[in-house]
């Protein structure tokens, strides 16, 4: 039996906080959508593995440093944890979206650095997010990517194509991906939790 885990890849801004279009850039400005915690403290249950990837380009751009971000990231893995959710991982790309980098969604690399630390079966996997480049890292670290309404999400949804929906199934947020993901393959209750 493989020692493997699957796991749930959550993007951040426009999935667990509302985005901005001038960066999230404190963490007064983090505002969480409607239904994040009980979603998350259902994918707790689970033997998924849960891990953040988000694209911060804020910090290459040089609006925010990358310790800034980092806080920012510590105070919402706290928040999720305070309300019985588990985060096990966070990855983050800091670069400016023409470093040429290869975290930079929709590159795989954070999925595969996750996979690498988390003991991670990417087939097993899934990737939920409001772009397209989110789909197009899970496509190409060979994860399912699931397409949220929220943030962007509906403004991506409008410009898909026929084949684009064959790919990517479409839920209103994340309370209603991790209902997809569970109804499809729902994991054995154990898991070994991770402190990140």
């Amino acid at each position: 039996m493989s020692d493997l885990h699957p796991a749930v890849f959550v993007d951040r801004d426009g999935v667990i906080n509302q985005n901005r279009p001038d960066y999230v850039k404190s963490w007064g400005e983090v505002v969480f959508l409607p239904r994040v915690f009980e979603a998350w403290r259902r994918l707790s249950r689970t033997a998924y593995r849960v891990a953040i990837v988000t694209n911060q380009s804020a910090v290459g751009r040089g609006i925010i440093t990358l310790a800034t971000a980092n806080e920012i990231n510590r105070r919402l893995i706290e928040s999720i944890r305070q309300r019985g959710g588990r985060v096990d991982g966070v990855y983050l790309c800091p670069h400016h979206p023409n470093a040429g980098c290869d975290c930079r969604k929709p590159r795989p690399g954070l999925l595969r650095q996750a996979a690498a630390d988390l003991d991670i079966d990417l087939a097993r996997s899934y990737l939920v997010g409001d772009a397209r480049s989110d789909l197009e890292a899970a496509q190409a670290a060979g994860v399912q990517g699931i397409l949220v309404r929220t943030g962007r999400g509906a403004e991506t949804e409008g410009r898909f194509s026929r084949r684009d929906r064959s790919l990517w199934p479409v839920v209103d947020d994340m309370e209603a991906a991790v209902e997809y993901i569970l109804r499809r393959r729902p994991p054995e209750k154990n898991f070994n939790e991770l402190v990140w």
